[in-house]
């Protein structure tokens, strides 16, 4: 790895886009972009495992993916099936630790099913901590996060005075990680989509051209050297 191993960012963030249009490009059926783009992504979480990062979270579908047409819906759902169930084998040899965020109401029972079984295989383990943003929405999961506290007001177990940033964070799915300190999204796309609105306040990002089945480790390795030459101020100054 060429980038300096001792700023290395502790969360990565990833917007992985580009697979329909990649396969499109190939002549091939939106099905295989998506598969394609999936072995890239266990190929990428691996090697960020390797050089030290601590967590990453993959933007995977989201809440308003629902609307794409019911065939590539479909297919996805089966996709993410076939890869849990098989995944999470070998992410508990290697040590990374899977854990699931989002909305599980919509999802099939045979989909919870495994998304319980693969978090609970890896939970124990100390490497990456792998956040797979399933049927996922930002604003969604500030809503949840805002009815758990009011019903905590109502309750009379919070005053309103104590809601803090702090307070919000622990309502969050990411509750206990430290927010992202770089997002990338490929694919030449520039706007979030409705991801991580509250964790992303101050993170860097890097915007990459290619296609995410086309996406490398000398890919992510030149946007963490990116990142390390940039200055975070975090508002000041």
């Amino acid at each position: 790895m060429e980038s300096e191993t001792q700023n290395l960012p502790k969360h990565i963030a990833i917007i992985m886009d580009g697979n329909r249009r990649w396969a499109k490009a190939k002549g091939k059926p939106v099905a295989f972009g998506h598969k394609e783009g999936a072995k890239v992504l266990e190929n990428i979480v691996r090697y960020a495992n390797k050089i030290g990062i601590k967590h990453i979270t993959v933007y995977a579908f989201s809440t308003e993916n629902w609307k794409r047409a019911e065939e590539e819906v479909s297919a996805l759902m089966g996709l993410f099936q076939s890869y849990l169930d098989d995944y999470s084998k070998r992410a508990d040899s290697e040590n990374i630790k899977v854990k699931i965020i989002g909305n599980r109401e919509g999802l099939s029972e045979r989909m919870k099913s495994s998304i319980n079984t693969c978090m609970e295989r890896t939970k124990d383990n100390t490497g990456i901590v792998f956040n797979i943003a399933l049927n996922y929405g930002g604003r969604e999961e500030l809503i949840q996060a805002m009815t758990k506290i009011a019903e905590k007001v109502k309750q009379g177990i919070l005053a309103p005075q104590q809601i803090t940033e702090k307070e919000i964070e622990n309502n969050l799915y990411t509750v206990g990680q430290p927010d992202p300190d770089l997002l990338i999204r490929t694919s030449g796309e520039l706007r979030l989509s409705n991801f991580l609105p509250w964790q992303l306040s101050y993170t860097e990002f890097i915007f990459v051209e290619k296609n995410w089945p086309d996406f490398t480790e000398k890919d992510l390795d030149e946007a963490i050297a990116e990142y390390q030459k940039r200055t975070r101020k975090f508002g000041a100054n």
